[in-house]
C-alpha cells in the first residue's frame, strides 16, 4: 500500500516541475503558447516517471488541459479534434491488436506449446536452452505486443521451472549451476526482438508517430523489420554464445530439460482445434503485414484477425472488451502520440532544432550518428519507462537530427527509434518484465548491472556497425 507522504511526493514533483518551467522568461523565438504547452508536456512525463496516478490518466490530463487552454489550437472544436486525433492513429490500433494476439496465445496455449517444443529439441546442453529461450522470443515477438507479456507471462515462466530441475536455486548458493545463465539469456534476448517488429514493443508504435509528426516519413511494418533485421539476427545469433562465455553456468549438459518438456508437452496433448486455428490466423496477420501493406494498411489487416479470431472461438467477445491491459495501453498511446505532435504543432520542436543545430553542423556525418545515438541510448538510465523517454526524447533527438542532411529523416527516424528495445537491458528498472526477472533471485545486483552495461554497450556497438551502413545501402 502506497504511503500517503510518497504518493504526495510524487504528485507534487512533476507539478512543481512544470510550474517552474511555465513561469521562466519564455526564450527568444518562441511563443508564449508552445513555451506553456512544454512545461504541460514536461509535467506529464515527469509524472509518468514518478507515476502518482496511472499513466493512461495522466496522458489523458495532459491533452485536456492543452485543448481546455488552446494551447495547440485557437477554436473550441479545433482544439476537440486535435484532443481525439491520437485515437485515430492507426499505429495504436495495431498495437491494441497485438494485445489480443497475446490473450489467443494465452488462452489456448499455443504460446506455451511452442516454447516447450524449443525447449525439448534444443535442450540438451545449456548452450541449447540459451538459444531455446532465444527462439521462444523471436517467434512469439512479431504478434506480442507486450514485452512484458512475451516474456514475462510466457517465456519466463518456462525458463523459471528449468534451473530447478538441476538443484540449481536462488537462495542456496546454485543459482550459477544454470538458472542464473538461462534466465538472463531470456531476459536479453527479449530486448533484441522488441527492436525487430513495430509490433514487439508498445513504444515502437509511438516513434513511428513520431517519425510521422516530425519528418513527414511513414515507416511501414516491414520497413521497420527490414532495416533492423541484419543487427537483430546478428545479436541474436552471437548473444546466447556471449553471455555463456562472460557469465558461464557451472552445468554445460541438460539432460533433464527435454524430458521435462516433453512430459509437459504430453500432459497438453495434442494441438487443440483453437491452436491451430490462431496459428493460421497469426500466420495471415503476418503474411499481410510482409507483402499487403499496399493493399490493406497493417492495422486494419490486425484488426481484420482479431475479428476472426472472435468469430472462430479462438477468444470470446468478452474476453476482447474485458482485457483491460489492451485498452489502458490504448488510451495511454493514443493520449501520448497526441502529446508529442502538440510539441511539433505548437512549433517547439522546430525552435529546439534551429536552437541545437548549429553545435552538431561542425561534426561529420559518422561523428553525429554516434553522438546522438549514443546519449539517446545511454540517457535510458535515466528512465523507468520505455514510453517515457521515446515520448519525451525522440521529438527532441529526431528534430536536431534532421538538420544534419547527410542522412534521410526516415533514416535518422529509424536510427534513433531501433534502439527503444535495446536499451531496455541496460538496468534493472527501466522495462517492465526486467523486476519479474531480477526478482526471481537467481541474478544479483550487482551482476545484473556489470551485464546491463556490457551488454548494452555491445548491442550498441553491433547496432552502429550493422545498421549506418545498411539503411544507406537501402536507400532509406
Amino acid at each position: 500500500m502506497r504511503s500517503t507522504g510518497g504518493t504526495l511526493r510524487k504528485t507534487v514533483l512533476p507539478l512543481a516541475i512544470g510550474a517552474a518551467i511555465a513561469i521562466a522568461p519564455v526564450p527568444d523565438g518562441l511563443s508564449v503558447n508552445a513555451w506553456r504547452y512544454f512545461a504541460l508536456f514536461v509535467a506529464v512525463i515527469a509524472g509518468i516517471i514518478t507515476e502518482p496516478i496511472p499513466p493512461a490518466i495522466l496522458g489523458m490530463i495532459g491533452v485536456i488541459v492543452a485543448a481546455a487552454t488552446g494551447l495547440v489550437r485557437d477554436m473550441p472544436g479545433q482544439s476537440a479534434q486535435w484532443a481525439l486525433s491520437g485515437f485515430g492513429n492507426t499505429t495504436v490500433w495495431l498495437i491494441f491488436a497485438g494485445y489480443m494476439f497475446t490473450l489467443g496465445y494465452a488462452k489456448t496455449g499455443l504460446g506455451k506449446r511452442i516454447a516447450l517444443h524449443l525447449v525439448r529439441r534444443l535442450g540438451h546442453r545449456t548452450l541449447g536452452l540459451g538459444y531455446a529461450v532465444t527462439l521462444a522470443d523471436l517467434i512469439l515477438a512479431p504478434v506480442t505486443a507486450s514485452a512484458t507479456a512475451r516474456s514475462a507471462g510466457t517465456v519466463y515462466p518456462i525458463a523459471r521451472q528449468i534451473p530447478e530441475l538441476y538443484d540449481s536455486r536462488p537462495d542456496d548458493g546454485t543459482a550459477r549451476r544454470i538458472g542464473a545463465y538461462v534466465l538472463y539469456t531470456a531476459l536479453a534476448a527479449s530486448f533484441v526482438t522488441s527492436s525487430m517488429f513495430i509490433t514487439a514493443l508498445a513504444p515502437n508504435t509511438l516513434a513511428v508517430a513520431v517519425i510521422r509528426q516530425t519528418t513527414g516519413a511513414t515507416v511501414s511494418w516491414f520497413d521497420w523489420f527490414a532495416g533492423f533485421a541484419p543487427v537483430g539476427i546478428t545479436l541474436l545469433a552471437v548473444m546466447p554464445w556471449l553471455i555463456y562465455k562472460v557469465y558461464p553456468p557451472d552445468i554445460r549438459v541438460a539432460p533433464a530439460a527435454p524430458r521435462w518438456a516433453a512430459d509437459q508437452l504430453a500432459a497438453m496433448g495434442p494441438m487443440s482445434r483453437r491452436e491451430i486455428v490462431l496459428l493460421v490466423l497469426v500466420s495471415f496477420a503476418l503474411a499481410l503485414w510482409m507483402g499487403a501493406t499496399r493493399v490493406v494498411d497493417p492495422a486494419v489487416s490486425a484488426m481484420l484477425v482479431v475479428l476472426l479470431m472472435v468469430l472462430c472461438g479462438v477468444v470470446s467477445w468478452d474476453e476482447v472488451i474485458g482485457h483491460a491491459q489492451a485498452w489502458n495501453v490504448l488510451v495511454w498511446f493514443a493520449t501520448m502520440v497526441t502529446l508529442a505532435g502538440g510539441l511539433a504543432d505548437t512549433g517547439f520542436i522546430q525552435w529546439l532544432a534551429r536552437s541545437m543545430a548549429p553545435a552538431f553542423e561542425r561534426l561529420g556525418p559518422t561523428t553525429a550518428i554516434v553522438a546522438l545515438v549514443g546519449a539517446y541510448y545511454f540517457l535510458h538510465y535515466l528512465f523507468a519507462s520505455i514510453t517515457a523517454h521515446s515520448a519525451s526524447m525522440l521529438p527532441i533527438f529526431l528534430a536536431v537530427a534532421v538538420t544534419i542532411p547527410a542522412v534521410s529523416p526516415k533514416q535518422w527516424g529509424l536510427l534513433l527509434s531501433y534502439p527503444l528495445g535495446l536499451m531496455g537491458v541496460l538496468t534493472t528498472y527501466t522495462a517492465g518484465h526486467s523486476p519479474i526477472y531480477y526478482g526471481s533471485g537467481y541474478i544479483s545486483r550487482r551482476a545484473f548491472w556489470s551485464l546491463g552495461l556490457g551488454i548494452g554497450a555491445f548491442y550498441l556497438i553491433v547496432y552502429l556497425a550493422i545498421a549506418v551502413p545498411w539503411l544507406s545501402y537501402r536507400g532509406v
